[in-house]
């Protein structure tokens, strides 16, 4: 696929040299700094531009900015009209601390609302960057670490699906675009667990669920005849 990275920050930058690296082609844009960009598209054997360019040339686009940078971002942008958008902000004010949205709303609901005609799809949102390169590193071993992704428009969560799988995640589906309203809660946790405990951040993480059928049988069988 032809990749669009908005934002080539820690996020972005990682994700999408890994994504070279799995045979995508990758467009880097939006940092600071056009050395970064052009050192990113060196890496990754891609290119970079402006917003509007990798809007243009891409089929798949990756936002992961600042929840302050939204606005002008998507100003950039111009027409999203039909585009996978895959997100990973997460609304935090300017000191990263607290969340601006929340309880009956999300950052993620609030970009359809600013954007209704892109195909939204949130992910990268509950991993650490930190832990971007191992996990992909290990990519063909199993049980693989999980990542959350959830969104309402079916086909733009099948491309998350794979992107996630690329980097060597095991794609969890949490439902519908509105689960953000817990997920992003939920990030600040794994940042918690990530940057202030004991361990380093390389944090990943992996659901489990108890086989009600197997527990079933295994009561039955104590059941005196």
């Amino acid at each position: 696929m032809k990749i669009g990275i908005i934002g080539s920050g820690l996020i972005g930058g990682k994700l999408g040299l890994l994504w070279a690296q799995s045979g995508h082609e990758v467009t880097f844009s939006y940092s600071r700094s056009e050395e970064k960009l052009r050192k990113l598209a060196r890496q990754a054997g891609g290119r970079f531009a402006s917003i509007a360019q990798t809007v243009t040339q891409a089929d798949v686009l990756l936002l992961a900015v600042h929840w302050s940078r939204i606005d002008d971002v998507l100003f950039q942008a111009g027409d999203l009209g039909g585009k996978i958008v895959v997100n990973c902000c997460v609304p935090l004010d300017l000191k990263d601390r607290d969340l601006v949205l929340g309880v009956s709303t999300s950052g993620a609901e609030e970009l359809l609302r600013k954007c209704p005609s892109a195909r939204w799809v949130s992910a990268f949102n509950t991993n650490p960057s930190e832990a971007f390169a191992d996990v992909f590193a290990s990519r063909h071993e199993k049980p693989r670490p999980q990542l959350l992704y959830y969104g309402d428009d079916a086909g733009a969560k099948g491309v998350a699906a794979r992107l996630i799988a690329d980097i060597g995640y095991e794609p969890l589906d949490a439902g519908p675009l509105r689960t953000a309203r817990f997920v992003e809660p939920f990030a600040m946790v794994t940042a918690e667990l990530a940057y202030e405990q004991p361990g380093g951040p390389k944090l990943t993480y992996r659901f489990s669920k108890f086989d009600e059928g197997n527990l079933r049988n295994s009561n039955a069988s104590m059941v005196p005849a």
